[in-house]
């Protein structure tokens, strides 16, 4: 039974990083005009999608939303430009809450996010969210009823923060922001040949902002670039104890073995980020939303470095003999974008 899942698993791994590699070619491969035919199905599927959201039947929030998503399938840095707009609408006097469809997790059911909540129930990304802003946060399939929630458990929230959702217009917004990495729109074909959930628009709607986070834009829409940093690394027990003592600073690790273990979108982003810090690496990939249930590295591996992603993950799992750092991402939200944000939201911006 457990070899059987394990083998499943692997092989929808195996099929995931094929279509992967397929989609972010700059042309159209031999599989992406294969699969072609079906992305009219999604098409159609996403048009009546479309039409039955059409009628008033999208729901209004009695807060302002902040939609934050991409068009493509994957990570594009959603997670920590969801945590810098909380921090932003924080440091405006806003009380702001964010509600998630947790993807990946175990559990279907609508659920808060707390200290106590495992991550495999409302997923590593809320999970992350929470830790790192502490402000309230839901979770569920259904993103009016996650929200409605959330309000009434938390009647003091005055803006929500949909982590994903771009798609997902049963949910009315006041703004929008399209996160874009270095992949851009890859071979440009919608799902499944290419990794467009929706074509590219030939303009922003008026509502919405685009933020890339890569060096320069990787789409002909007009956007800002985000301002990416890494943290120190901090001892996992520290870290989930909300602790940064025995922290240290990037450099503090210079000379070191360490291995890296990413468990994300895009590993090889936070490999390159610590190659150009100074770190002497050795990089082990693991597919996204890793679910850690049994380590990937063993007692000869001294020291281990993770992303935060993955950290909320090893309170449950144990660490072995190894010590395990954890660094953390931050996004600078740069100055015309963040004074957009707010002007859709109604505020001037507060230094």
């Amino acid at each position: 039974m457990i070899a059987g899942v394990s083998r499943r698993r692997r092989g929808g791994q195996a099929l995931a990083e094929l279509l992967v590699a397929h989609w972010y070619r700059s042309h159209p491969s031999w599989l992406a005009w294969l699969l072609w035919p079906l992305t009219w199905l999604y098409r159609v599927l996403r048009w009546f999608g479309a039409a039955h959201l059409s009628t008033d039947r999208s729901m209004r929030l009695p807060v302002q939303v902040v939609v934050v998503g991409n068009l493509i399938v994957g990570g594009a840095g959603k997670t920590p430009t969801v945590i810098a707009i909380v921090e932003l609408l924080k440091s405006q006097g806003r009380r702001p809450g964010v509600i998630s469809r947790g993807h990946g997790r175990q559990a279907h059911d609508l659920m808060p996010v707390t200290d106590d909540t495992s991550a495999s129930r409302v997923g590593d990304e809320p999970m992350l969210i929470h830790r790192r802003t502490g402000v309230p946060c839901w979770v569920g399939r259904d993103r009016p009823a996650a929200g409605r929630a959330l309000l009434a458990a938390h009647p003091h929230v005055d803006v929500l923060v949909s982590d994903d959702g771009l798609q997902h217009r049963a949910l009315q917004r006041d703004a929008e922001v399209i996160v874009f990495d270095e992949r851009g729109i890859g071979n440009g074909l919608l799902l499944p040949a290419g990794p467009l959930r929706q074509d590219l628009p030939a303009s922003l709607p008026e509502s919405s902002l685009l933020l890339y986070n890569a060096a320069c834009a990787s789409t002909r829409l007009p956007g800002e670039l985000l301002q990416r940093r890494l943290g120190d690394a901090v001892p996992l027990r520290e870290w989930l104890a909300r602790s940064t003592a025995g922290s240290v600073p990037l450099s503090g690790l210079r000379g070191r073995r360490l291995l890296a273990v990413a468990g994300i979108a895009a590993p090889e982003r936070f490999f390159s980020a610590l190659d150009a810090a100074g770190l002497s690496i050795t990089r082990m990939p693991l597919p996204d939303h890793h679910d850690f249930a049994v380590l990937p590295w063993t007692a000869a591996d001294a020291e281990v470095i993770v992303t935060e992603k993955d950290a909320v993950k090893l309170a449950a799992a144990g660490t072995g003999q190894s010590r395990v750092w954890v660094v953390g991402l931050d996004f600078d939200i740069p100055p015309a974008s963040r004074r957009r944000l707010l002007q859709l939201l109604g505020h001037e911006d507060q230094p």
